[in-house]
């Protein structure tokens, strides 16, 4: 049986070295070294890794591509989606051609590998849970400054986002062939759920589509103890951002 392993939010820099996530915190110091180290130790060429988003700062691809490459060096065949960060992200069309060998990615789309099914889409904010309570906030100090959008506005712009989102999980997910005996995934950048696990609009469809695992990044600097996920109403939510798994990749079956 080939073993899955899954880790998001790699935030890898090397085309692009000024944004270093160390502004983060501690934790972040030479973090590709240890993904790489823990990567290297537990993996093996037959196994597959899900990257839910996040891969790379880079704006463009030619940023992005000495990232890509880090990622093809390393064992497993790799199947990525698109992040909030992604910038450098292109058309699917341009994606596949740039794409090396052990490096596949979904993008409101989905692929079948031996008996696995894997769906996925980004998602986005939904004012139906927040995990600000739950996190220690860390500003960046590089972050550019925005004009103010009235709260308002705001509001109405995140849910036409998070309304599309919600299509593109249906239209991934309903690509898939028939669930059978399969194990079925359900990849997204953002939280499907918030941190009780009750029922939200994009959990309701994952259910709908017999998901059995979805995991998911976009989280950082969580309180672990206080924000627990697994099992709910027949999905097991899985959070996998890099530094909530300590850097270390994630054996999920």
């Amino acid at each position: 049986m080939r073993r899955i392993w899954a880790i998001a939010d790699l935030h890898l820099s090397f085309g692009v070295p000024d944004k270093t996530m160390e502004l983060f915190g501690p934790e972040w110091k030479d973090h590709p070294a240890k993904i790489a180290e823990h990567w290297k130790e537990l993996i093996q060429p037959d196994d597959l890794v899900l990257l839910a988003g996040d891969l790379s700062w880079g704006m463009k691809v030619d940023d992005a591509m000495p990232d890509i490459d880090w990622v093809e060096a390393l064992p497993g065949q790799k199947i990525i989606t698109r992040g909030n960060h992604d910038y450098w992200w292109p058309s699917m069309g341009k994606l596949k051609k740039i794409l090396p060998p052990s490096i596949q990615a979904i993008d409101a789309s989905s692929l079948v590998i031996d008996e696995i099914q894997i769906a996925a889409t980004r998602l986005w904010d939904t004012h139906e849970f927040s995990f600000a309570a739950w996190t220690i906030f860390r500003p960046n100090p590089k972050a550019r400054t925005e004009q103010a959008t009235p709260a308002e506005d705001y509001l109405a712009q995140q849910e036409k986002i998070f309304t599309r989102e919600l299509q593109r999980l249906e239209l991934a997910l309903s690509s898939l062939p028939p669930k059978g005996s399969s194990l079925r995934i359900a990849m997204t950048h953002y939280p499907p759920v918030g941190p009780g696990l009750a029922p939200s609009r994009a959990s309701a469809i994952l259910e709908a589509h017999q998901v059995d695992l979805c995991i998911f990044g976009h989280l950082h600097s969580l309180n672990k103890p206080k924000v627990q996920f697994g099992p709910a109403r027949g999905v097991t939510y899985i959070l996998t951002s890099c530094d909530y798994l300590d850097f270390r990749p994630l054996l999920i079956r």
